[in-house]
């Protein structure tokens, strides 16, 4: 395992964290733990002997989506498996808007959870204001195939949107 120095990990850190969290954020919606999944790929970059630091970024985004996701299925069995235990507290009411954004939040995020991963991926890094170049080094595909593969993802979200819910976000 190749050991990197702490100058190598801190000039990366101090480069990228903030998105990195940014991006595990706006899918979890928890930014407390966000930023410690956000340490955690970090860590794993530090600790994987392939990821080079010219090629950092695009590994961490990508990882990063990754980690999202999964935390995300987490947080689905988790809450269903506490669905079966019994009965737990209601949080307080909120106002009505707020309870509709947080049921459309909710509704997204098991849409993209149901989508292939590179779909997921791919809208997860648009909406997170990446060009098309960015994405593509983050995926490791070509630039010109970034622009087709998003509309194909953006369609599975929508098909999927409405096999489940019937209607249009």
């Amino acid at each position: 395992m190749t050991v990197r120095n702490s100058e190598a990990l801190d000039e990366i850190f101090r480069a990228h964290y903030e998105r990195v969290a940014r991006v595990i954020g706006r899918v979890i919606h928890d930014q407390a733990r966000a930023e410690e999944l956000a340490v955690e790929v970090f860590l794993k970059w530090w600790r994987y002997p392939q990821s080079h630091s010219e090629l950092a970024e695009g590994w961490l985004y990508r990882t990063s989506v990754r980690k999202a996701l999964d935390e995300l299925r987490s947080q689905t069995r988790r809450k269903r498996f506490e669905r079966l235990l019994g009965p737990t507290r209601e949080s307080p009411p909120t106002p009505e808007h707020l309870c509709a954004a947080s049921m459309e939040q909710r509704r997204v995020q098991a849409v993209l959870g149901a989508l292939k991963p590179r779909d997921a991926e791919l809208l997860l890094l648009r909406s997170e204001g990446l060009n098309y170049q960015e994405i593509a080094v983050s995926l490791s595909l070509k630039p010109s195939y970034v622009g087709s593969l998003i509309s194909r993802a953006e369609e599975a979200f929508r098909k999927e949107y409405l096999k489940r819910y019937g209607k249009e976000r």
